[in-house]
């Protein structure tokens, strides 16, 4: 319920602060005394958009706060999800609009979008006008009306998961097709590409082992002048490495014999010698090795070519990528020849989702046609007493494929003349007659269910004597369950009320302002008094209100 409503810089209001209490509480006043105005700013915190023109004194800001007592709600979940502070016992909204337009919403003190204290607020307060009278004419409002009788809250949760999983599951079969699909279509270009890269046969690191032995082929003639010149100069020409090493070890053993820095030396010498003649050896060895092989050569440039050419194709920077892609093209046909079964599991998982979705729907639905009985006759008893003595009413219910909500297609059909056919509403109420069914389905679901506080505004204008006994009556019989306020001219409605809120204007030297005073038991009596006589209250007035007060409170 809303416990304190503060308005501050907005029309006519300089500053305002309301405190509310539970049951039925009356909001009258003079026509043009500012009603309307306390309206708008509460619809600022229910995230409506927000009017520069409304700031009154435009070096200011305009600031809407109200304090809700949340105990009983399950709003827990949405403060976390926003990183908003919770507190179990109560929430603050608050709305300001800076001189230049901007708007800058709060939830305890948090700044949270203005999508997240719309959703916040609708879910606190619900604001019931002539305006949203045509909700009535939604299939979708209609069927939660519904939902809220027969208590399907936590079956509506459980559908909605499944009917989310069989969907997700249906996009995953979709998906999968087309790209399966795709992938057929390339298949033909895929296993040209595969058979391409396998008729080479490529082993790993190829393309390096073939550059070498490229590079010694192209070069043997070369090579081999290279290894007889090193063999002959080491070993077999005269004057060769070896034979002047050979003199050089002689000299050094007769210098031994003389010098003790020589010692070792001739070893030493001795030692490179026979490196050098091992090196001799194998160069000779080598050279005798190395032959000219031009069909090799012609091979291998071939493969060369081949594999370069496959490389700037798949732009892969050796033989290794090529590898890669091979075996890329190899998986993708293990798909294509494969898919069956993968197709046949996610169609198996769609049907399993689908089942388990359509069971919750039916279960939905037949609680709802439970529900729609029941509903039609409580609307009959109630909507009868209000001037609508001919009404007649049925909600036809059509079967559909799975949405969102279930499989129940819902249409409320009334009739409110003698021999006059059903029709949807839209297209046989008047503006009138709406609002009184409006307020008769909403007595309907305060029996069932927990709903936020609710703003009647004026929605018995257009009617008096009996049925606006009745319609007070049917406010004070909400009350019972939830906070309603009442917004109206009818003095049988606002005898009805646990408390009265007066608004009125007044003047200043510069200025009019809007005013909201508490009446005390007597100003209650007084007001009643002057919505039946108008501006001169006389002593019958005085009594037919105490006695309009006593016969609805005795009642």
């Amino acid at each position: 319920m809303i416990k304190q409503l503060h308005i501050s810089n907005y029309a006519l209001i300089d500053k305002l602060d309301i405190t509310f209490d539970d049951g039925l509480t009356i909001i009258t006043g003079e026509t043009g005394a500012g009603k309307s105005i306390i309206l708008g700013a509460v619809s600022l915190i229910m995230g409506e958009r927000a009017d520069s023109k409304a700031i009154r004194d435009t070096a200011a800001k305009t600031i809407v706060e109200a304090t809700f007592d949340i105990a009983g709600y399950t709003l827990e979940p949405s403060f976390i999800d926003n990183d908003i502070d919770w507190d179990e016992h109560e929430c603050l909204l608050r709305r300001e609009i800076s001189p230049n337009g901007r708007s800058r919403a709060f939830v305890n003190d948090t700044p949270v979008q203005l999508t997240v204290l719309r959703e916040l607020s609708t879910r606190l307060l619900d604001i019931h006008s002539q305006h949203n009278n045509m909700l009535l004419s939604q299939s979708s409002f209609q069927l939660s009306i519904l939902d809220s009788i027969a208590g399907n809250s936590e079956l509506l949760n459980d559908y909605r998961l499944a009917y989310q999983e069989y969907r997700d599951a249906v996009r995953r079969l979709d998906e999968t097709q087309s790209e399966i699909e795709r992938l057929r279509r390339d298949e033909d270009y895929i296993r040209f590409q595969l058979t391409e890269l396998q008729g080479l046969q490529l082993k790993p690191n190829e393309d390096q082992e073939l550059e070498a032995t490229l590079g010694k082929l192209s070069n043997v003639t070369g090579l081999k002048e290279i290894l007889w010149n090193v063999s002959n100069q080491l070993d077999n020409e005269e004057n060769s490495v070896l034979e002047r090493l050979t003199m050089l070890v002689q000299q050094l053993q007769e210098a031994e014999k003389n010098l003790d820095d020589v010692k070792g030396m001739p070893e030493r010498v001795q030692n490179a010698i026979i490196d050098l003649k091992d090196i001799a050896r194998s160069a000779g060895f080598i050279m005798e090795t190395l032959n000219d092989d031009p069909a090799e050569l012609a091979r291998i440039e071939e493969r060369l070519n081949s594999i370069h050419s496959l490389q700037y194709k798949h732009n892969a920077a050796d033989v290794n990528r090529l590898l890669e892609i091979q075996h890329n093209y190899e998986q993708q046909l293990n798909e294509i020849e494969h898919n069956d079964h993968i197709i046949d599991e996610l169609r198996a998982l769609v049907q399993t989702k689908q089942s388990a979705a359509a069971g919750l729907a039916r279960q939905l639905s037949v609680r709802r046609h439970d529900a729609a009985q029941r509903f039609g006759k409580e609307l009959l008893t109630l909507a009868t007493p209000l001037g609508m003595k001919n009404i007649s009413f049925d909600i036809k219910c059509d079967t559909t494929d799975l949405t969102s909500s279930g499989i129940d297609r819902v249409a409320f059909m009334m009739a409110f003349n003698k021999n006059q056919a059903l029709m949807p509403v839209k297209d046989t109420a008047s503006g009138g007659e709406i609002s009184r069914v409006m307020l008769c389905i909403k007595t309907i679901i305060a029996r069932h269910m927990q709903l936020p506080c609710i703003i009647f505004d004026e929605v018995d204008t257009g009617v008096s004597g009996d049925i606006a006994n009745r319609i007070g009556e049917m406010m004070a019989d909400i009350a019972h369950s939830i906070q309603v306020i009442a917004i109206t001219h009818l003095p049988q409605v606002a005898a009805s009320g646990n408390h009265h809120l007066r608004v009125y204007k007044t003047d200043t030297e510069v200025e009019t302002l809007t005013r909201v005073e508490v009446l005390d038991a007597q100003e209650h009596i007084l007001e009643i008094a002057r919505m039946l006589s108008g501006k001169d209250i006389n002593q019958a007035a005085i009594e037919n209100a105490k006695s309009l007060i006593k016969h609805k409170h005795n009642d």
